[in-house]
């Protein structure tokens, strides 16, 4: 009993922490355009288009955070979330699903989005995807042309860009990290060739007016997207090379030089993703790329 009993204790502690770590989380609310805002929290940065049709929403971080941002969302506009777009499955833009869904949003993405929230038993019940595309969609929200494309093996196996053509907004989900080294989660479909044609397809979207919501970091211009597009392309290059003479993970890891002309690796130590890490990433999506086309 006594063993029961410090089982539901640690439980108890653990969900508190859990929680706890959104407590001091404060939701800011940034103008994109005369109706698009992004907003930032914990996570993913969130998209807002706002007018007649209602709240056109994209991504929206944690459970614990939904109340903060349902908040921050009625300082812009009294209406309900109708729809609710998430570029990807990853937990930090996700997972208020259910409760966004239980508040009235339809939510939308691409199909392995789904698939991959109804394999997480912690997901599987509540707050799918009710409409899915396989490669485009486009909805006419707020007076845009709001278009979904899928980017393939990017980010994950189930990555959208949205693009907002009257008011040349773009959301890129976490196939762009503004700033920083971005995680590639090969282990759930990324690659690092995927995440350079997510970027070259998202440019190819745009021009040197767009206004840019990366998945995380600050908003972006076309020149800090483009910056961001050719640190992977030489990054992948260099280690691409290193792969085909047969330089071990390891050695590849240590390998400093190949990014610091981006960040150092002291300036990264502390970020999610550090140099080391990026390197590492960069090197098994590229093992991958190989293997299977040997096959």
């Amino acid at each position: 009993m006594k063993y029961f009993a410090l089982s539901i204790i640690l439980l108890y502690t653990t969900l508190s922490a859990a929680q706890g770590r959104f407590d001091n989380v404060e939701i800011t609310v940034k103008e994109v355009s005369d109706h698009i805002y992004m907003l930032q929290g914990a996570g993913g940065n969130i998209g807002i288009s706002t007018g007649e049709d209602g709240v056109f929403m994209i991504d929206d971080q944690f459970a614990p955070l939904s109340d903060k941002i349902t908040a921050a969302i009625k300082t812009i506009s009294p209406q309900p979330v109708k729809f609710l777009v998430n570029t990807h499955f990853h937990g930090d833009h996700s997972g208020g699903n259910a409760n966004f869904e239980a508040a009235g949003a339809m939510i939308v993405a691409h199909d392995n989005v789904r698939k991959r929230l109804s394999e997480n038993e912690n997901t599987a019940n509540a707050g799918l995807p009710v409409i899915t595309f396989s490669e485009d969609a486009t909805f006419y929200q707020n007076g845009d042309d709001v278009f979904l494309t899928h980017v393939h093996n990017a980010h994950t196996d189930g990555d959208a860009l949205v693009y907002f053509a009257q008011s040349n907004v773009l959301h890129t989900g976490d196939t762009f990290f503004n700033g920083r080294f971005p995680f590639i989660d090969i282990n759930r479909g990324g690659s690092i060739e995927g995440d350079i044609a997510a970027a070259k397809k998202g440019l190819m979207l745009i021009n040197n007016d767009t206004k840019i919501i990366p998945g995380h970091g600050s908003l972006a211009t076309k020149a800090d997207y483009q910056k961001y597009h050719d640190m992977l392309v030489a990054v992948y290059s260099e280690v691409k090379k290193a792969a085909q003479n047969n330089v071990s993970l390891e050695e590849v890891t240590a390998m400093e030089y190949i990014t610091s002309a981006f960040f150092t690796d002291a300036e990264t130590a502390k970020d999610f993703i550090s140099g080391p890490k990026f390197r590492s990433t960069v090197y098994k999506s590229i093992l991958q790329e190989l293997e299977t086309n040997e096959n």
